[in-house]
């Protein structure tokens, strides 16, 4: 069969290209074209762009960035035209995607599925009436989401277990480096490590980074490092680290890092559940500007108490969270103090609540569910036509 992704970050690269390895497993005559990145690239296939020319986050760099985005929906929706796939399958990314998905709806007759939903439980609840008209099938990776399409929405969706178990339990069987070899293979020395991970997007490692290195300098025991996110420079990075500072960045090595760190400040997102996975203690850190309004819109808008995965999953706080006024240097201190320590009770609790987290998420093989699922759904589909 012939599949056509879309995937417009890094987390919707990694999670697409463990599903085309499922579905090669499965599909021995598959063909893969898609907007994605590198990993999915490794697995086959055509690229026709990359999202690091399509991940623009907040109101400001969208709309100076319109015309790009237009023209980038322009050249999906004739690629999928031209290419004629069996299946669309949409990777998160709801701006784009749900867009793309009226427009294959209404000109074609190329079944559409959604992998990794739309986060519409948080925001934009009415985006759930574009999802049923135009959404053939949804392929859900967080228990939650069961209850709230189903009994809430009366939207029948498959969850098929969360891909970064696999992928954290994968990266696992399958590395071995002690923390001198690793300290040893990237120039680091012998501290502890307290891992940064600022986010994928320029506008959040700009609003968080410089916050979030202050903090964590305040521990001159430990060592800091960054993981860099895949699409951005070096030299971006160096914008927001004070001259002077001992700061390590290290590219393509976020699993190592965090398979070695003592404790991690995360911005909110895939992040913080991969953090959790590896049992690395984190504060969730998301700055935004005008803090206060910020909150005020949050508590008013918002629809889920939570803004990080952890949470939201554990249905209680597990995780601190430091969001929009909350988020200072102070605040984010304070919490990575009180977890750095080998009999800190709130490391313990933290480290309970991620057992918690890993049992409502279930057992490996999410991929490899989504692949077989989309497989039937698209059988049964050939078989009523």
């Amino acid at each position: 069969m012939k599949y056509y992704l879309i995937a417009g970050e890094a987390s919707g690269d990694l999670h697409a290209s463990n599903l085309m390895r499922a579905l090669c497993r499965m599909d021995e005559r598959a063909e893969f074209r898609f907007f994605g990145g590198d990993l999915m690239s490794r697995v086959g296939g055509t690229l026709v762009k990359h999202y690091r020319d399509m991940a623009y986050m907040g109101f400001i760099p969208v709309l100076r960035h319109l015309p790009e985005i237009f023209n980038n929906m322009r050249i999906c929706k004739r690629d999928i035209i031209g290419w004629q796939p069996d299946v669309v399958i949409l990777i998160d990314y709801p701006g784009f995607n749900l867009d793309i998905a009226a427009y294959v709806h209404s000109h074609t007759r190329i079944p559409v599925f959604y992998y990794i939903s739309p986060k519409i439980w948080a925001w934009k609840e009415y985006r759930i009436r574009h999802i049923r008209r135009n959404v053939d099938a949804l392929f859900s990776i967080l228990p939650f989401e069961v209850p709230f399409f189903e009994q809430k929405h009366g939207y029948p969706i498959h969850y098929v277990g969360n891909p970064c178990v696999d992928a954290v339990e994968e990266f696992r069987k399958g590395y071995t480096a002690t923390a001198e070899e690793f300290a040893h293979t990237h120039g680091l020395d012998g501290r502890p490590i307290i891992a940064l991970l600022a986010g994928s997007r320029r506008q959040e490692i700009k609003d968080n980074l410089p916050a979030m290195i202050e903090a964590a300098a305040s521990f001159a025991d430990h060592q800091l490092v960054i993981a860099g996110a895949p699409g951005i420079d070096p030299a971006y990075y160096h914008r927001y680290i004070p001259d002077g500072a001992s700061v390590s960045i290290l590219f393509g090595q976020t699993y190592p890092l965090l398979a070695h760190a003592r404790a991690a400040l995360v911005t909110s997102g895939t992040a913080t559940l991969e953090t959790a996975l590896f049992r690395v203690p984190q504060v969730v850190c998301y700055y935004v500007a005008m803090g206060k309004f910020v909150s005020f819109l949050r508590r008013h808008l918002l629809k889920v108490p939570y803004i990080s995965l952890v949470n939201l999953i554990a249905d209680r706080d597990v995780v601190p969270e430091l969001v929009a006024d909350t988020m200072t240097v102070d605040n984010a201190r304070h919490h990575l103090a009180a977890l750095l320590g080998d009999a800190s009770p709130e490391r313990s609790e933290m480290l309970d609540g991620y057992a918690e987290v890993v049992r409502r998420l279930g057992s490996v093989g999410a991929s490899e569910k989504a692949a077989r699922e989309m497989l039937k759904v698209l059988r049964e589909r050939e078989g009523s036509f």
